[in-house]
């Protein structure tokens, strides 16, 4: 984190840190308030003052690793709230869910070797960043589902309804983290799932049926991938009315 933070850019100037990932003279304060996000949405929810807690960030996170950033993501958020649920409210064990169409390399790095800490994924394969093949599974709290480019709402649910989630029961998690990532819908430039607005709102809403069943319903959401617009828009508002909803 210091050595991110040490980074100071001068007024119009881009610093790359790899071929995706650059840092102007706002990315560090960026940064630390999406990472903080996270913290304070654990906060609220673990006080009981929320539920549930969507956290709309950039820069996104779940491709930073321990020693390093990449893939436009410098501090892993999912991570980080993780972390500070077990540190600063004795949450035994979390969660970690992402469906972005990225493989989170970047958490899966960070946890695979502590069974507290639970990592399922979802994620185009191939594709960047060439990570989360099926047969990485940590210390046995790591279940990674590779969907073929072209997979449609169909396949996507049925990995999430016949392996992950009930992975998730299994677990029985004291706290969900989400890493909320959009970019699998069918508009987005930069992967070839085909998932509309409704496979994220119908997935939030499972995720949020099996935290009331096991944890208080709280779950905790960060904001990873998307780049078509008015998809990312629609999508998000998808997974906030079944956060809110559910």
């Amino acid at each position: 984190m210091q050595a991110i933070l040490a980074i100071r850019p001068e007024p119009g100037e881009t610093v790359m840190l790899d071929g995706d990932t650059g840092m102007n003279g706002h990315s560090a304060e960026a940064a630390l308030r999406a990472a903080g996000a996270g913290i304070a949405a654990v906060d609220a929810v673990c006080r009981g003052e929320v539920r549930r807690a969507f956290c709309a960030v950039r820069p996104p996170g779940h491709h930073a690793e321990p020693r390093r950033p990449m893939g436009f993501c410098l501090f892993a958020n999912a991570t980080v709230a993780a972390r500070h649920a077990q540190a600063a409210h004795g949450i035994a064990r979390v969660a970690v869910l992402d469906f972005d169409v990225h493989h989170g390399n970047g958490t899966q790095a960070a946890v695979e070797a502590d069974p507290s800490i639970l990592f399922l994924s979802s994620h185009q394969s191939p594709c960047y960043p060439g990570t989360g093949m099926e047969h990485e599974t940590g210390v046995g709290n790591v279940l990674n589902a590779t969907l073929e480019p072209g997979a449609d709402s169909a396949a996507f649910r049925a990995v999430w309804r016949d392996r992950l989630l009930p992975a998730l029961e299994a677990f029985r998690p004291g706290l969900v983290v989400v890493s909320a990532g959009f970019d699998a819908h069918a508009r987005d430039p930069l992967a070839q799932l085909r998932l509309r607005e409704a496979d994220f709102g119908w997935l939030t809403g499972q995720i949020c049926g099996i935290a009331d069943r096991l944890c208080g319903g709280r779950v905790v959401s960060t904001l990873e991938g998307g780049y078509d617009l008015d998809a990312l828009a629609a999508s998000a508002a998808s997974h906030v009315r079944a956060l809110m909803n559910a």
